[in-house]
């Protein structure tokens, strides 16, 4: 499957909703763009459902008198402190999580308030491994691990489509240029076109 295709089956989201155009170089083009799968919002979204229906239950069973609203507001104040620690914040920060993959680099961007944003070129990438546990093969998902020269890694847990996700990321580092090649197509057009006369090694002094 080459990465035409792919890019049909993986970036119906960034279809929909376009990555801000500004973080994006001139000539650089959005080959997929992710968030986590939707089986991490499983949780967080039965915590927001729990959370709600013990409320209503404490506000309906519970008696009108003092006592009953001393005990209305603990419950309110208990229901509504997880359901926003473990389901609203959850649901947050998946919302607000991307995985760009671009024919240069990896870019991630999480946070609503405070924004964190990484960069990942591809042509540093040496390794990158995937870890599907039996959940995750069930879903096709997983989590894939990227490691780059000078200690740099990126951690993708819960990728859709994980084995054709890494399959796409090979085919994009084995096609980007490395720094040498950049270097010479900024010398031939530094040239007017021309290429660059070969480089010779210094002659030593004797």
């Amino acid at each position: 499957m080459n990465i035409a295709s792919q890019r049909v089956m993986f970036c119906t989201y960034a279809d929909r909703v376009a990555f801000p155009a500004e973080v994006l170089s001139e000539q650089e083009e959005v080959v997929l763009h992710l968030r986590p799968h939707g089986k991490s919002v499983v949780g967080p979204s039965l915590v927001v459902l729990l959370a709600t229906a013990g409320t209503i239950l404490a506000w309906v069973l519970l008696p009108g008198n003092e006592g009953g609203q001393i005990g209305l507001g603990l419950v309110v104040a208990i229901m509504a402190y997880h359901g926003i620690r473990y389901g609203m914040i959850p649901l947050v920060q998946w919302r607000c999580t991307h995985w760009v993959i671009t024919g240069e680099r990896l870019l991630t961007q999480r946070g609503l308030l405070v924004r964190e944003r990484r960069d990942l070129p591809l042509n540093r990438v040496n390794d990158h491994a995937l870890t599907q546990s039996l959940l995750d093969r069930v879903f096709g998902t997983g989590t894939l691990v990227i490691d780059s020269i000078g200690e740099q890694s990126a951690r993708l847990a819960g990728v859709p489509h994980a084995q054709q996700v890494q399959t796409t990321l090979y085919e994009l580092i084995e096609q980007a240029p490395d720094d040498e090649e950049e270097e010479e197509e900024e010398e031939i057009s530094s040239a007017g076109g021309r290429p660059a006369p070969p480089r010779f090694p210094a002659r030593r002094s004797r």
